[in-house]
């Protein structure tokens, strides 16, 4: 097992792996940068190595000072978390050479999956389907275009490198082919270091449906069934939930085996994801193949609550040399979980991203309730990374039932100091169509007006209700009187 693990990351997935060790008796080792220094992941730590100044590139992501630290620290084994160096293959090989064991997939299956193109091939070869499309024979825009041609139009131009739709784009006739190709080029180039492109066929309204796999170094692979994830913002989750309210069983049960196969081909080990677009409904649904994840997902708690498995101690066991925690048959799900992600953003002035220090932080708490976060009352939000603050999970035994329960868990979701998406999470699990299941890919655009009118209907009220937390403590009573209290008198700083 596992002796001492080095977590190669910050905010709330750190203090996951954290607290994963502290319940397996494996030491933890936190790593920080000059603006963490004082970060909870810090202080949850057995120990802490500083890795350098607050900008990403001198700190979580400089491989060479995150191998000092678990070097000059005794760590047998580093953890990437998600994000930052989490997907990138030298640094997998780099920990492996190094004497550290790597918790995630070997780097050979990363590079495998990494390359849209060469996932795209093997996958065919395993015979898991995928988006009708074609890889020019060149990256010449004359061999592009003809590959979209050929193709049809509307379609989709991605980049082989990189994610999160960074360089994606349509084409939906002749007119915009060159411009789209030129610009979807420049920007893989810029984002990725590779503007190779390829062309799949644009599916219109479909849904994001993943499965979350794990395999182990035995030739053992299971799948932990599905997360419905089309609930997203310029390619971004920002609602996750499980089971998919329209997969049906049939539909459900290929899509496992796909992943399977997928894993397989791979030649994975460690948890991952296998991603898909769904078209259509019921057992004549089409799903296709998307793209692997090759590591943790941000949304790994809906798989957690919705079949009771704890998949960062599988991964730390796994990572060991340990067998499958269990086998296909011994697995199921049972109830409906919705995870919402909790981002120090503004919703209303174009998600601009806030930071400052939270004046008030108070979770939620009840049955089917769990947080993962990774702030607390009166620390700082910084500028330099992700505005994630914490995710709100909650199980329930049906999906409205579920809905609701995040609802009531959301309003009582008191922060003050910078602003949040809460409002946002609101109007999307208040919406028709959400609460009947009938989303896509695009309903956050195509519902905008709706959603924006519902947000500032709310702004009102939750402000006046996180006010009202702050003077009375949590407790529904006014600290130090029993008289009425305005609380809008009663804060220094606020701005909402």
């Amino acid at each position: 097992m596992i002796r001492r693990l080095l977590v190669a990351n910050r905010g709330e997935i750190a203090i996951r792996v954290i607290r994963a060790c502290r319940e397996l008796g494996i030491e933890s080792v936190a790593v920080y940068s000059d603006a963490d220094d004082r970060a909870p992941h810090t202080l949850a730590a057995d120990r802490a190595v500083r890795l350098g100044p607050p900008a990403s590139a001198e700190s979580y992501l400089n491989i060479d000072r995150v191998l000092e630290a678990a070097h000059s620290s005794g760590a047998d084994a580093v953890h990437p978390g998600y994000g930052f160096l989490s997907e990138r293959p030298h640094f997998a090989r780099a920990c492996e050479e190094s004497g550290l064991t790597f918790v995630g997939p070997p780097a050979p299956a990363m590079e495998r999956m990494g390359s849209k193109i060469g996932a795209r091939r093997l996958m065919q070869e395993a015979g898991v389907p995928v988006v009708p499309g074609d890889t020019p024979a060149d990256q010449s825009e004359a061999s592009i275009s003809d590959a979209v041609r050929r193709v049809g139009f509307p379609a989709l131009l991605k980049p082989s490198a990189g994610g999160g739709g960074i360089g994606m784009k349509i084409v939906r006739d002749e007119s915009a082919l060159l411009e789209s190709i030129r610009s979807g080029a420049r920007e893989a180039q810029a984002a990725f270091g590779d503007s190779t492109l390829y062309v799949e066929r644009l599916i219109e309204q479909p849904r994001h449906v993943e499965i979350q796999i794990f395999a182990d170094a035995h030739g053992g692979v299971v799948h932990l069934f599905e997360r419905e994830c089309s609930v997203q913002r310029r390619h971004q989750k920002v609602i996750e939930e499980s089971p998919c309210p329209m997969l049906s069983a049939v539909v459900r049960d290929a899509m496992g085996r796909a992943a399977v196969a997928a894993a397989h081909a791979a030649g994975y080990r460690n948890a991952g994801t296998v991603e898909f677009l769904l078209e259509g409904s019921g057992d004549a649904a089409q799903f296709y193949f998307l793209e692997m994840n090759t590591r943790l997902q941000v949304e790994h708690p809906v798989t957690e609550a919705i079949t009771g498995v704890d998949l960062v101690h599988a991964q730390l066991r796994v990572a060991s040399g340990e067998p499958l925690p269990w086998s296909q048959a011994a697995l199921g799900q049972r109830g409906h979980a919705i995870e919402c992600r909790i981002y120090a953003e503004d919703p209303a002035q174009g998600f601009l991203p806030q930071a400052g220090t939270l004046l008030l932080y108070q979770e939620p708490q009840g049955p089917g309730i769990r947080i993962d976060s990774g702030v607390v009352e009166g620390g700082e939000v910084s500028v330099h990374y992700d505005p994630l603050l914490a995710k709100l999970v909650v199980l329930a035994e049906t999906r409205a039932a579920a809905i609701r329960r995040a609802i009531v868990a959301l309003r009582d979701f008191h922060l003050l100091g910078i602003r949040t998406n809460i409002p946002l999470l609101l109007a999307i699990l208040d919406h028709p169509r959400f609460q009947a299941g009938r989303i896509d890919t695009g309903f956050l655009d195509a519902e905008s007006d709706r959603l924006h009118q519902a947000l500032a209907a709310r702004a009102l009220p939750r402000a006046a209700s996180a006010a009202a937390a702050v003077h009375t403590n949590g407790t529904g009573r006014p600290r130090g009187t029993s008289g009425t209290v305005d609380p809008f008198t009663t804060l220094t700083g606020w701005r909402g």
